[in-house]
């Protein structure tokens, strides 16, 4: 938690400047904690490298202090140009790998803080933004990545834009201080129509989807949005919820993962009229007083879904109609190669939890900078996976040589269970890990894996998502396996979500032990194969079996 009161650091900021310019300019290699809590407005966080600190502790020296830089990408789109500059980045100032994000970002990893503004100024420069992919605002929109030349596809695109548009924080602070380098003090009053002088209470996530396609994982945001269309194709009105969030603490029972609720309906003129209006509700009633306690969920939560829609409505100046019904949801990640419907096509590529680096034969991040070099835009997927987009039908040979030149395999060939796998970075730069998550996640993946094979269940899918503290990150209260660091090289497994992302997970084991995890769901796996329905999940069958018996 943060030594400093948050609420009195972005009060008194004028407009998020605060000290960060005179602190840039200082050798040492942090910030103040009041700065710190402003930089994640402008996309950036300090951390250290936790694998030294007994080092550090044992020599009386400095910590290993870095930053790690969020750069935002709308629906997941990265234009070629910005991300060989990103590529360029990560080597000349990062510590060489580029990391795609569970909400379609990108982050750089290891900046030191004398090469903190030069990085942002790049990013800018390349037609790219960080502000507001940290801190208390409206994070990056999220909407299906895969990039389809259908009306519906390109109306949510569409959509995901203009509400990133109108949530993006109007202060001048950021390009004052990334990219011309000085800061204009003023006692002027901020212009934060929307936000304020303290802005929003906590992070506030949004994700626009298409009919079915749970992609973006819906139900875990604040607000989500559904566009509802007639047989015809005509486009009726926008579905809301509202209420959603993951993140939870370790022994405080007022924290838990939340579903969002089924708010209502907007007719398409009123959908940014009403997403405002639920913003600026959040803004004045959420809780400023403890910010384990902050997101909307709990606002919701606390006052019920009535009380809430009914303020929407008075903020907003009209009523919301009822919920349409929509068809059933699916989350299919797409390898390999599939046709847009322009007569383009995009791939789609495996990327261990995200992680694009270089390393031994396996040459990713080359690949992958040869690609953009050409002209090639990528767009980053909510399962940490990348698309290559609108390759041309001729070209598809030529973009399979340069991949297999760099040692990229075919992505179709990857085992189900690593297709749908998330992981967290956790240790040793992240501030909140309890515990490992994504260095330890491949070898946890292939003790799993064998265990499904001797359970006769060779190939068969199940999520499995890994985070190294509750903040849920990698959304793992969502997955048929979930698990939770709570202390080093100990564990809560989750079970009981589902593939579809619309059903929590519930809590099974706690203080498990990496190894000991395989060796435990060995059973449920052997049960699974025996007394499985025709065409159900796993996560299906320990809601049915184990689930059950754990609430009973």
């Amino acid at each position: 938690m943060s030594k400093v009161d948050v609420e009195k650091v972005k009060a008194a900021s004028l407009g998020l400047r605060g000290s960060i310019v005179s602190e840039i300019a200082q050798t040492t290699p942090r910030f103040s904690d009041e700065a710190v809590s402003l930089l994640k407005f402008h996309g950036t966080y300090q951390q250290e490298d936790r694998d030294v600190r007994k080092a550090a502790r044992e020599s009386r020296g400095e910590k290993a202090w870095s930053f790690m830089v969020r750069v935002k990408a709308t629906g997941g789109r990265i234009a070629a140009p910005l991300w060989s500059a990103l590529d360029d980045l990560a080597d000349i100032h990062g510590n060489g790998t580029l990391r795609v994000t569970t909400r379609q970002g990108v982050q750089l990893h290891g900046v030191r803080k004398e090469h903190l503004r030069p990085v942002i100024a790049d990013v800018i420069a390349h037609l790219g933004s960080t502000l507001a992919t940290c801190g208390d605002v409206v994070r990056n929109v999220m909407a299906p990545p895969w990039p389809f030349a259908h009306p519906a596809y390109e109306l949510v695109r569409d959509t995901a834009r203009a509400l990133s548009d109108e949530f993006a924080p109007r202060s001048g602070a950021y390009l004052e201080i990334w990219q011309d380098g000085e800061t204009v003090h003023t006692e002027e009053p901020i212009d934060e129509p929307i936000y304020g002088e303290t802005y929003l209470p906590r992070k506030f996530k949004i994700a626009v989807t298409v009919p079915g396609d749970n992609s973006i994982d819906l139900y875990t945001n604040d607000v989500g949005v559904v566009p509802v269309f007639s047989d015809d194709g005509v486009l009726l009105a926008y579905d809301i919820t509202a209420g959603g969030g993951l993140g939870r603490t370790h022994g405080k029972t007022t924290t838990y993962p939340r579903l969002a609720d089924h708010l209502g309906s907007v007719e398409p003129e009123r959908l940014l009229d009403a997403v405002r209006a639920i913003v600026l509700v959040q803004r004045d009633y959420g809780d400023r007083t403890d910010r384990r306690h902050a997101r909307l969920k709990y606002l919701i939560a606390d006052r019920g879904l009535d009380w809430f829609r009914a303020e929407v409505e008075r903020v907003a100046g009209f009523a919301l109609g009822p919920w349409r019904e929509l068809p059933a949801w699916e989350d299919v990640p797409r390898f390999g190669w599939h046709a847009q419907g322009d007569g383009r096509w995009f791939l789609g590529l495996h990327v261990p939890s995200g992680r694009v680096r270089d390393d031994g034969a396996l040459r990713m991040k080359s690949a992958l900078r040869a690609l953009s070099d050409r002209g090639y835009d990528l767009v980053a997927t909510p399962g940490q996976q990348l698309l290559i987009a609108d390759v041309a039908a001729d070209a598809r040979d030529g973009v399979d040589a340069i991949l297999r030149a760099h040692g990229v395999g075919a992505p179709e060939s990857i085992s189900p269970v690593r297709r749908h796998a998330l992981a967290c970075p956790a240790m040793p730069t992240c501030g909140l890990a309890l515990a490992e998550s994504e260095r330890v996640i491949p070898e946890l993946l292939g003790a799993i894996e064998a265990e499904l094979a001797t359970a006769g269940l060779p190939g068969e899918s199940i999520t499995v998502r890994m985070t190294g503290c509750p903040n849920g990150c990698a959304r793992p209260y969502m997955a048929e396996v979930g698990i939770v660091g709570q202390s080093a090289d100990r564990y809560q497994v989750y079970l009981g979500g589902e593939p579809a992302s619309t059903r929590l997970a519930t809590l099974w084991r706690s203080g498990v032990r990496l190894a000991e995890i395989p060796p435990l769901l060995a059973p449920l796996f052997a049960a699974f194969a025996a007394s499985r329905r025709s065409g159900e999940s796993f996560g299906g069958w320990c809601a049915r079996e184990v689930v059950a018996e754990v609430l009973a």
